[in-house]
Parts: structure tokens; C-alpha cells; sequence
């Protein structure tokens, strides 16, 4: 049987938990949650809702986390790694991300700066993801990993086949248990899940195709715009979902 440590990496409201609910919901999976998050609060200070849970929650330094993410886990071929790119400070090593597959997760910055904004009012640029996104994907393909990129729109308008794009890219089998799964908090969710995972949690399945851009005006609108370079470069090499 096929073995992998599948590293996703996305930005925030990138679809990113609901891709963790899918492969979850595989049977073979075991699932990380924003293994980085303790760190990198410590490290920005940001004042993040449950801020001292987050960091109480999972270990303090990046270095403590690695060991999780390199080791196969016992009894179960595929690990699925939701990472948040703007996690990755400057200064942290990414040798390690030789040692997994790496997809990132894109999205509309028009649809990112609206549903992060609705949490949290107007974001700091840093914390959309977006420009660390194009970063770290150019590392890893200047060090030959190959990493995939996919849409979420792709997947909210056909998930079957984009998952089945996806696995194959990936080189495991497609099962059509990526496409639904229980409702409420699962247990690998980390602890900010009861702020963060609410839509989720009431969905049992990926959401229909999204509508047209939301109408963004002044500083968020100037926002996306800002973002739109990092995400057009990336894009570029998305899969083709027929």
C-alpha cells in the first residue's frame, strides 16, 4: 500500500479543514491540525482568539513539531498535514518538507480577504498567506519537489473529479469517501476549531460552486488587489481539473 505525508499548504478560509474532514473521512488517514500555529503566535504576538489555549495546546518550538510530521503514523499508510503558510516564519528550516508531498491550496484573494475580514475585521497583509504561499512554493520547486497546486474553487464546482485529480498527482488511490463525512468537531481538530471551524462543522460534504466575487470596497478591496500578483503566479500552475 501506497505510504504518504501529504503537507497541504494554504493560506486561512482556503477550504482548508474541509480538505482535512475529506481525507479524514478515508479510513486511512491520519490527520495534523496547524501543527506550527503555538509557534507562531509566541513568535508574531498576534492576539488571535484563544490565543493561551492555542499555545498550551501543542508544543512551543517548531523544532518539537518536526518529529510528528517526518514518522509515518503507526498502523495507517497516508498522513494528511493542514499547514497555514504564513506559519512558516523566516529562519525556520524547511529541509524537512523533502521528506512529504506538498499541494498547496489556493483561493481567491477577493473571497479570503471577505471571509477573513467577517472573523476578524481588515487583516494585516501577512496574515492572508498569500505572498508566503508563492514564497515557499518557489522554494520547493527550486529544490526539485515538484509540489501541486489545486483550486479550491476547482473542487467546490466538481469534487469529485478535482479529488480524483488530486490524488492521482499525489500517487494514491481515489476513494469516493473523500466526499462526505460526520458532522461537528472531529478529534484531530486543534483547539481553535470552536472559533474557527463552526461552518464546517455543520457540513457533512464540500459546498456547491461559489457565486460571483463579492463586491469588496476601499481598504479590503485595496488589499486584494495587493494580493492578486502572489496569486495569479501561483495559479499558473495549478492542476487542470476536465
Amino acid at each position: 500500500m501506497t505510504e504518504r505525508r501529504i503537507a497541504m499548504w494554504s493560506g486561512p478560509r482556503n477550504l482548508s479543514t474541509a480538505m482535512m474532514r475529506s481525507f479524514g473521512a478515508r479510513g486511512d488517514c491520519a490527520c495534523v491540525d496547524e501543527p506550527f500555529y503555538a509557534h507562531y503566535l509566541l513568535q508574531t504576538g498576534l492576539p488571535h482568539p484563544m490565543r493561551d489555549e492555542v499555545i498550551a495546546s501543542q508544543p512551543a518550538d517548531w523544532r518539537q513539531v518536526l518529529p510528528e510530521l517526518t514518522t509515518q503514523p503507526a498502523g495507517l499508510p497516508l498522513q494528511y498535514q493542514k499547514h497555514m503558510v504564513q506559519h512558516m516564519l523566516p529562519g525556520m528550516d524547511l529541509d524537512w518538507t523533502a521528506s512529504v508531498t506538498n499541494v498547496f491550496l489556493i483561493r481567491e484573494p477577493e473571497r479570503v480577504a471577505a471571509s477573513f475580514a467577517a472573523k476578524r475585521g481588515l487583516p494585516d497583509p501577512a496574515e492572508l498567506g498569500f505572498d508566503r504561499q508563492w514564497q515557499l512554493w518557489q522554494h520547493m520547486a527550486a529544490h526539485g519537489l515538484a509540489p501541486v497546486v489545486i483550486d479550491s474553487a476547482d473542487i467546490r464546482r466538481d469534487p469529485a473529479a478535482a479529488l480524483q485529480a488530486l490524488c492521482a498527482a499525489i500517487g494514491i488511490d481515489w476513494t469516493p469517501a473523500m466526499l462526505s463525512w460526520a458532522p461537528g468537531p472531529h478529534p484531530h481538530d486543534g483547539v481553535w476549531g470552536r472559533v474557527w471551524y463552526d461552518a464546517v462543522n455543520r457540513s457533512t460534504g464540500f459546498g456547491g460552486p461559489e457565486g460571483p466575487l463579492p463586491r469588496l470596497e476601499g481598504d479590503l478591496a485595496a488589499l486584494a488587489a495587493a494580493l492578486r500578483p502572489s496569486y495569479r503566479a501561483i495559479a499558473a500552475h495549478r492542476l487542470r481539473i476536465v
